[in-house]
């Protein structure tokens, strides 16, 4: 059954299946602005080689952490991965506290399922599953947004409990309370 982990080099070969068709999508590219984007450019050339990889799960980890270098602007993240056994079906990051720019872009959690994952439920399982976490972190409800024109994203959220706000630019802005129970509670 797919749970939400920390991350782990156990799914080294499926994260980079995984890597490849978020690329074929067009992801990783300089436009993309996500944590995923910045991922595939910052370190997505050391992925190959298995200590590279550990070094980035590593990184990533730490990077929950309050005084782990991160881009200016960037705030602590809490990253969990969604897997099944040694299967990389998708990331999920919760952001410690917002910015300007999470308030009206990115909100408190982000998410992506790896295309050959998706319309399984998986989105909406990560999400549940991790506000149990954004709980401990302190949030007591999380800002989600999704683009205006993803009703799958939308879907997800609103299966959650999103409550929407408004929309800002291309962003569809919904907050969900945290007290709901999840796997990890």
């Amino acid at each position: 059954m797919p749970e939400l982990v920390t991350p782990i080099t156990a799914v080294h070969a499926s994260y980079l299946e995984a890597i490849a068709e978020f690329q074929a999508e067009g992801r990783g590219t300089p436009d993309d602005q996500s944590l995923l984007g910045r991922d595939i450019r910052a370190h997505g050339r050391h992925w190959d080689d298995p200590a590279g990889f550990a070094t980035f799960v590593a990184a990533t980890v730490a990077d929950a952490e309050e005084d782990a270098p991160r881009p200016p602007g960037f705030v602590p993240s809490t990253v969990l991965w969604y897997v099944e056994g040694d299967t990389f079906l998708g990331r999920l990051s919760i952001r410690h506290r917002l910015t300007q720019r999470l308030l009206d872009w990115g909100g408190l959690i982000g998410y992506d399922v790896r295309p050959t994952a998706r319309r399984r439920g998986h989105g909406t399982a990560m999400l549940r599953d991790s506000l149990p976490v954004a709980r401990r972190i302190g949030h007591e409800r999380v800002l989600v947004t999704c683009d205006h024109d993803n009703v799958a994203s939308r879907k997800v959220i609103e299966a959650n409990g999103g409550v929407f706000e408004d929309r800002r630019g291309e962003k569809l802005r919904y907050w969900i309370d945290t007290g709901a129970t999840g796997a990890l509670a």
